[in-house]
């Protein structure tokens, strides 16, 4: 089972922080908040990603090319040109893959350019801004029993993002964006059956919210997986500033791992 991470908006609501990087590369505790995410999953034995890239994808690649010197001391020996890391990480077994899916690529077409690389029929999904404590393996058995096409992660933030409209454990209504009456959003952290890609398209226009999930929830195919624990995401630098205040106290909520 496969994680696929949608990293390649401008996040341009962050201002002068994402003029030259993208937005999952800005920095928590000196890590950048993309690292978190995987941290989060791998966490729960999640540990083949699929980085999907926009815009300054190269800086993304960049870090992953040069992970072992970013997060490990080492010996250069100029005789014999050789290095010995001293790893100081424990994501050896990490095998992540980069593929760049077009600079103005909305999320749906990006998803479906990565078909390829997806071996099984369940895989997940999440954003590349949002932090979470929720139980991976919980949703992939919730997902598994519900038996839809999509599970979402229902979330309680502020009422200035977007609202999910449920029966019960099934998506009704998607409104992206609206004023919350129920206090849910999709915090990401998503669960699918390749069958989504055949509501998927390569076009750039393509979107994965809209004409998409809100479809699929007209049509009943859509489980809501509610998480009552904590949930954030970096949409302003008000909210990189309170999980970077987390981490210093070290009161992360979303780190389950040692090390």
């Amino acid at each position: 089972m496969k994680l696929v991470i949608l990293a390649g908006g401008y996040g341009s609501r962050l201002g002068n922080l994402t003029n030259t990087i993208p937005k999952p590369m800005i920095q928590v505790g000196g890590r950048p908040l993309l690292w978190h995410i995987m941290k989060i999953y791998s966490y729960y034995g999640i540990k083949e990603f699929i980085i999907c890239l926009g815009y300054r994808g190269d800086v993304i690649k960049d870090y992953f090319l040069h992970y072992e010197s970013q997060n490990s001391d080492f010996t250069v020996n100029l005789k014999e040109k050789s290095i010995e890391y001293h790893s100081n990480h424990c994501e050896d077994d990490w095998k992540i893959t980069l593929v760049e899916t077009g600079l103005d690529t909305l999320k749906g077409a990006r998803l479906k350019r990565i078909e390829s690389f997806l071996d099984e029929d369940i895989n997940l999904l999440t954003y590349g801004d949002g932090v979470a404590d929720i139980n991976i393996l919980e949703t992939i058995e919730f997902h598994k029993k519900m038996g839809k096409i999509v599970t979402i992660s229902g979330v309680h933030p502020p009422a200035r993002f977007g609202e999910l409209t449920a029966d019960g454990d099934v998506l009704t209504a998607f409104e992206e964006k609206a004023q919350a009456s129920q206090g849910m959003i999709n915090g990401g952290y998503m669960v699918f059956n390749k069958t989504l890609m055949n509501y998927l398209s390569t076009d750039p226009a393509c979107d994965l919210e809209i004409g998409t999930l809100d479809t699929l929830a007209v049509e009943g195919k859509v489980a809501v997986f509610r998480h009552e624990g904590l949930w954030a995401c970096v949409d302003h630098e008000r909210d990189l500033n309170y999980l970077e205040a987390l981490w210093r106290k070290n009161n992360a909520f979303w780190k389950k791992w040692d090390k």
